[in-house]
Parts: structure tokens; sequence; C-alpha cells
């Protein structure tokens, strides 16, 4: 089975890898991917650091031998995955990152730098970097991930080769949760649809009872939105929900990595107390795990908002009789209902208050507050059968939101 084989609906990326591996001369040192959430970024990425270090030259990425292996586990020495869970990559971190590059790879054909968050780069970060990304040594390749060309500083992608992931396919993504995981046709194919094509979020829905669950109630918040009272209990229960992950995560899995780090210390895991050396490295795990919270948080957020986009999306595809296929297909009537509440006009200015709470967010906006303004702004008309109506609360501005 070939690496490339994860990458789902990219026959013409995987197309240019493959040519890219087996053509002399056609390698670039550094190379930008792009592509929607879900689409396979990262997956790509490990996949060509895998066909690079690949042991078979006349099929590189077997994915069957030791190296392959080795890179898809995360444990190649010549393969350094960057995946940070702060808000921006840290000027240290990115030095950290160009010293490794002037290395000589150890074991592999290649020394290997995957940056799966390259939109967090910052300006020093990023002038750090542009060196190394320009001239690196003969055998280092830099790999970059971010969702777009604009998400990353003009210095950065006009140093690389830019390669662009489409969305895959929703069948595509069906029939690999079919394949791969062993779910039913009728629920991967929910999942995939309800996920937009993001592999991973397909993945957890058609799983986890919990998250189809928490789904179906954030698909039915627009409805609900008939008071203000309404609004501000909506906007709560995002953050209660969020908050609730990220709490369940930091007890379960900060105890869980205190112990190992204690154990890999020489150190007792049951002392009080421990000494300063011990405690320094404690301490640093405590940043990363809070820095990792709130990363859950965001995430959070962030998939609760796709999630009541999706309904807006949908509601509008109806009211202008457009013949796209909706993303909720098994709440019709519900679609129906929001698009005779409110125009078309309502409901792109619904889109454009969810993508302003998302931008406010990222912003590191207080969570609740943002939230309670887009759930006002996202208020029901007062007379929803009105057909010369009103907008709505989407159509006209209101408290807490900015036009």
């Amino acid at each position: 089975m070939s690496v490339f084989d994860q990458l789902v609906g990219q026959d013409r990326v995987v197309d240019t890898l493959r040519q890219t591996l087996t053509t002399s001369g056609a390698m670039t040192h550094a190379w930008l991917i792009t592509g929607p959430p879900g689409s396979g970024r990262s997956v790509a990425a490990r996949a060509f650091a895998a066909a690079l270090q690949c042991e078979r030259a006349d099929d590189p990425g077997c994915g069957d031998c030791q190296a392959c292996r080795m890179v898809m586990a995360g444990s190649h020495p010549d393969v350094r995955v960057v995946d940070t869970e702060q808000t921006f990559i840290k000027v240290d971190e990115a030095r950290e990152l160009v010293v490794e590059a002037q290395a000589r790879p150890s074991i592999g054909r290649w020394r290997v730098i995957v940056v799966e968050d390259a939109d967090r780069l910052n300006d020093h970060s990023a002038n750090t970097m542009l060196k190394s990304l320009e001239e690196p040594p003969a055998r280092t390749l830099w790999l970059l991930c971010a969702p777009s060309l604009e998400d990353v500083l003009v210095t950065i992608r006009s140093r690389c080769r830019h390669l662009r992931l489409g969305t895959p396919p929703v069948t595509a993504v069906a029939e690999l949760l079919i394949s791969r995981d062993g779910i039913d046709p009728p629920m991967a194919h929910y999942a995939a649809r309800a996920a937009q094509s993001h592999i991973g979020i397909a993945r957890r829905l058609a799983r986890d009872e919990h998250a189809r669950n928490r789904r179906r109630e954030i698909t039915s918040i627009p409805l609900t939105l008939t008071s203000l009272g309404a609004a501000l209990r909506a906007a709560q229960d995002l953050v209660d929900d969020a908050g609730q992950g990220a709490k369940a995560m930091s007890e379960d899995y900060a105890d869980e990595q205190r112990r190992e780090l204690l154990t890999q210390l020489g150190a007792d895991p049951s002392a009080r107390t421990q000494p300063p050396a011990v405690r320094s490295h404690l301490k640093r795990l405590d940043d990363r795990l809070k820095a990792e919270a709130r990363r859950q948080q965001h995430d959070s957020f962030d998939a609760a908002l796709t999630d009541l986009a999706s309904v807006y999306r949908d509601a509008l595809l109806v009211a202008t009789g457009s013949e796209v296929e909706p993303v909720n297909v098994s709440e019709p009537e519900q679609i129906s209902r929001l698009a005779r509440a409110l125009r078309p006009e309502g409901l792109l200015r619904a889109l454009e208050t969810i993508g302003l709470a998302r931008q406010r967010l990222i912003a590191n906006g207080a969570p609740l507050l943002v939230l309670e303004a887009m759930m006002i702004g996202l208020m029901l008309p007062t007379d929803q059968g009105a057909d010369h109506g009103a907008a709505g609360g989407a159509g006209r501005p209101r408290a807490g939101t900015r036009r």
C-alpha cells in the first residue's frame, strides 16, 4: 500500500509529487502545501517525506519498507514534524529548526523539516527561517503547510513552490471511512457530508455518538434564537461545552504526561515535592498543557461555528432555489423554516456574523462576549411569518455587532 493512498481525492497532487520524485532535476528545496481544513495537508507532507526516504527507488513511497513506516509513524530521525499548540511559532523554535536544517541526514537521503502550521509563523520567526528556506543545504527539504497562500507571509511563500489541495469529494471520504475504518456505508456517507469532507471530523462523527448528538444540538440553534435570553443561553452553552472538553483533556491527559515526565527524569511521581531541576521541567510541561487546552477550546469553537454556518448556507440554497446539494440533508424541514424566516440578504448577513465571530476568536477575543454578540446578531425576526419581511436579527445591526 503506497503512502499516497491516504491522500483522498487528490489525484492531481499525487501525480505532481510522484513526477517530482522520479524526474531528474525536478526537486524543489522548499514547498508550501495549502488546502482547506480536512483536505490532507499534513498527510501530503508526511507522505512526500516518506517517499523521499523510501528504500525503493523504483516505487518511492511504497509504504512497506522500514523508512516509509518510520516516517509515517513519526519516528524517522531525519524527518522533523512541527505541530505547534501555540498561537504563534516562537523565534526560539524557528532557530532550532534552522540549526537542525543545517545537519546532514543521519540514515536517510534527505533531512526533511515539516511545519504543519506555517500560518502561525509571525514576522520574527519567519525572518529567522528565510535564509534557510532560500538556500538550504543540498540534502535538506522544507515542507510548509497552511490553509491558503494568503495565510502565509509573502516573504515565506515567495521562496516556496506552491502545491494546492482541493476539498475531497464526499464520496471519496465516505469510501475511505468504509474501507479503512469499517464504517457502515449509510453512516459513512452521512458523516462525510456533515463534516463537509473534513476527513478527521468525518471519522469522529461516524464513530462517536456524542459527537453526532452535539452536532445536532448546534444545527438546531438557529430556530431557537427567538429572544435575547435564548441567544445568551445558546452562547453560554457553546462556551460551557468547549470548556468541558478542554477540562477533560487537561485533567486526564495532564496526569498521564506528568507521571511519564517524572519517570523519565528518575523522580518519584508520588512525592509531594520535587527538586528544583525537576520543578522547572514540570513548569514547562504545565505551560505546554495550558496551551494545548486553549487550542482544544479554540478547535471546539471553530467546529461549532462551521456546523452553525452550514445551516445558514443550506437555507440560503433553498431561499435562492439553488440545485447544489445541502450539507444537512437529514434536516430539510428545519432548513426550509429558516429559509422562510429570513430573506437571502439576512442569511448572507448571518454568515458574515459567524465569520466575524470566528475572526474575533482568532484574535483572542473573550469567547463568551464574542459568542453572545454573534447569537444576538443571529436572532430571528419577531414576525417570522411576514413575507414582506425583515431580514431578521441577522439582517439588521444589533447590540454587540459591528457592520
